[in-house]
């Protein structure tokens, strides 16, 4: 089982707000627009250098389809995932791209995510199945469980 790289626990707090944990609440801000009722989840795509918003998403239904589940049963709610709705914004084709998500992805985004060229993946809670982060790391993806700063700069 791949394990996801954590941050050090004892590092002192930076000066001011990292991008990394401007960009992971942006992703959380985007999971409370979604319709899925079981988990909300909120994605951003950034450039290699955190200068650029590539793509955002969340998890709903398809463009034009009503703005609700299609089943409340786990894993068939028919709500496209958060990370697809991001990388479909993103394009493919960049290298090198940094992914945040608010929920580790499963494994069919993670399957996703190797394809359109995403380099990391920071992730603040962990999916009820971990295999989508093992599928990752096996596609040499960086996976970053990240929760470091979460309470500071409130």
């Amino acid at each position: 089982m791949a394990h996801p790289i954590h941050l050090p626990e004892d590092e002192p707090a930076p000066d001011r707000i990292p991008l990394e944990e401007v960009y992971m609440r942006m992703a959380e801000e985007l999971a409370k627009r979604s319709t899925c009722a079981r988990l909300q989840v909120g994605s951003v795509i950034a450039s290699s250098d955190l200068t650029q918003v590539l793509g955002i998403g969340y998890n709903g239904n398809a463009r034009g389809l009503p703005n609700r589940c299609d089943s409340t049963q786990a894993g068939a709610c028919g709500c496209i995932h958060g990370e697809l709705n991001s990388l479909v914004k993103a394009g493919a084709q960049l290298p090198g791209k940094v992914m945040f998500v608010t929920a580790s992805p499963c494994v069919m985004c993670a399957k996703s995510i190797i394809n359109c060229n995403v380099a990391r993946v920071y992730y603040r809670e962990a999916y009820r199945d971990p295999a989508g982060l093992d599928v990752l790391r096996q596609g040499g993806v960086e996976v970053v469980h990240y929760d470091r700063w979460r309470d500071q700069w409130r």
